[in-house]
């Protein structure tokens, strides 16, 4: 396993972590997790990777061993202001690679179309989207908010780290007990009850009150220059956010067709965490396209 190291830096007013593998002199790999996810979520596929590169890792706010912004909602556009931040610090001249994992490939897809000039290359692994939205969904997506914003959201805490364990292999059924050893003390921590809580924030549980307004996503990808591979799982459980798998494949490729250079591709045997079912598939898909 290759070895990785923690850097702390202030990131629009919170204390950002950021995870390192590589050499500092190696091209930049930044890559960015999904929702209740963290920044260690990459290391199978890290190790996969043949080249020597410098992958850069956040974990995003309220996530892993990143501080919370102490609010009751978390703004989706306060992730890519974020990046932006990030991005800046570490490569404030110079075009980047930029790999996103499902919520983070949503960031990422946007950032490249606000920020074009600043994305060499953009890697999405199932980073489909939210489902569409129509504008009189607003006010019980209001009522909605208001209604969760009375009661304090809070996240299941398990009683030992086996716990947490089963309890990601009951998510991810392919992920093997190593695999899940490992994730286990990056994904949850022992609190001052001595129970094991999630590195989460209650709060992302809680509903935006502001719709998914499809349209204006794709007007962002729309606008990416950069080269996009856009990466599925055959076993993906995503389309369940649609009424069928039918409809939610026609929504899927209406997505795609916006972005200007787009090579899609599909994981065999594999779920939405397919760099933790494929690493290597994944691994060696991700170099092929970047070299």
């Amino acid at each position: 396993m290759k070895s990785s190291h923690s850097e702390f830096i202030q990131i629009r007013g919170l204390r950002y972590h950021i995870r390192h593998w590589g050499n500092s002199g190696s091209p930049m790999l930044f890559m960015v997790h999904g929702w209740m996810d963290v920044s260690a979520s990459f290391q199978f596929m890290v190790d996969c990777l043949s080249r020597d590169w410098h992958v850069i890792a956040p974990d995003w706010r309220g996530f892993g061993l990143t501080a919370s912004p102490v609010a009751d909602t978390y703004w989706f556009p306060d992730y890519v202001g974020d990046l932006d931040a990030i991005l800046q610090h570490y490569s404030p001249d110079a075009s980047i690679n930029l790999l996103g994992h499902s919520m983070g490939g949503n960031v990422a897809c946007i950032y490249a179309g606000v920020r074009p000039h600043r994305v060499k290359k953009m890697i999405n692994l199932e980073g489909f989207g939210m489902p569409p939205s129509r504008p009189d969904q607003q006010p019980r997506q209001y009522a909605k908010w208001l209604d969760e914003l009375r009661q304090a959201p809070t996240l299941k805490t398990y009683a030992t780290q086996a716990d947490v364990k089963a309890r990601l292999q009951k998510t991810n059924p392919r992920l093997s007990s190593e695999r899940a050893t490992f994730l286990s003390g990056h994904w949850a921590a022992k609190n001052s009850q001595g129970r094991w809580e999630i590195l989460g924030d209650p709060a992302h549980k809680k509903s935006s009150p502001m719709l998914y307004r499809v349209e204006e996503v794709m007007a962002c990808w729309s606008a990416i220059t950069a080269p996009v591979l856009w990466v599925e799982a055959d076993d993906t459980d995503m389309w369940k956010w649609m009424e069928s798998k039918e409809a939610a494949r026609t929504e899927i490729d209406r997505r795609i067709r916006c972005i200007n250079n787009v090579t899609t591709a599909t994981i065999a045997d594999a779920g939405h965490m397919l760099h933790h079912d494929q690493p290597e598939l994944v691994a060696r898909m991700i170099e092929t396209f970047l070299l």
